[in-house]
């Protein structure tokens, strides 16, 4: 199923499950508990990120040709690091350049996201994807000056201002889905196309991950899960290439979709 998560006229949020045809079907009930697809057609006036997180968990250095452009060494075990809830942001709203805490060095990240769906801990790798509610697009946008020299050697500052986690635009269940290592993904800036790879290159996989996290640590529904970015960042590029105001960047995943954001400052 394809599940979006949306502002009717009335301004209220629902879930909903996209059809073929391009409409969507009002969810009743809870997509972690029991729900059902109505006969009702959604009033879709937008589109919202299809979960509101518990958590972010994000994973750094996880793709090997990734590693390789930074001439960073390959990790023994996952990269963690979080992102602050607020800096969610849905399909279409504008990621913000930082000018209050300025940043001049804002990069975009297309990952696979993973959504949590039971609230699990000490999960087996064998069992992982039992827990998987299921996958959608993320773009872990940084600001590689405050990750690299501002940020106190931690990367969440970095990581976490506000409209730094676009997700979208809909969640697709793991039964649609049953090998989320073999998706191609890719970032297309402003028509071009920037990173174009395939999760398949992760050096954790998506089994490997939950295993890990969850181990002596509970993961609540709704966790999402990023799961690091591919070659092609702005940053390793010659010279960098750095968002600016006025680009558009969009997040392609192989099954999922199409995750398209503006970019503008800060108090625009």
């Amino acid at each position: 199923m394809k599940i979006i998560r949306y502002l009717d006229r009335a301004g209220q949020a629902h879930f909903a499950s996209e059809q073929p045809d391009g409409s969507a079907l009002v969810i009743e009930g809870d997509i972690f508990c029991e729900h059902r697809v109505t006969a009702r057609r959604a009033d879709v006036v937008k589109l919202l990120a299809p979960v509101v997180p518990t958590q972010m968990v994000c994973i750094g250095l996880n793709y090997r040709r990734h590693a390789e452009e930074t001439k960073a060494k390959i990790p023994g075990h996952p990269v963690v690091f979080f992102k602050n809830l607020a800096a969610l942001s849905h399909p279409g709203d504008a990621i913000q350049i930082p000018t209050h805490l300025a940043s001049h060095e804002v990069d975009y990240e297309c990952e696979l996201a993973v959504v949590i769906g039971k609230t699990c801990k000490n999960v087996p790798r064998a069992r992982a994807l039992d827990f998987v509610l299921g996958y959608t697009c993320g773009n872990d946008v940084s600001a590689r000056d405050w990750q690299r020299q501002f940020g106190g050697s931690q990367w969440c500052r970095g990581k976490s201002f506000d409209t730094f986690a676009p997700l979208g635009p809909r969640l697709v269940t793991r039964d649609e889905i049953p090998n989320p290592n073999a998706l191609a993904i890719a970032t297309v800036l402003n028509g071009e196309r920037v990173q174009d790879w395939n999760t398949n290159d992760m050096i954790f996989d998506v089994p490997a991950l939950i295993e890990f996290l969850s181990g002596s640590t509970t993961l609540l529904a709704g966790t999402v899960i990023f799961t690091g970015t591919p070659h092609g960042v702005g940053m390793a590029r010659t010279p960098p290439r750095w968002l600016r105001p006025g680009d558009t960047v969009t997040v392609a995943i192989e099954k999922i979709g199409e995750l398209t954001n503006p970019v503008v400052l800060e108090g625009a």
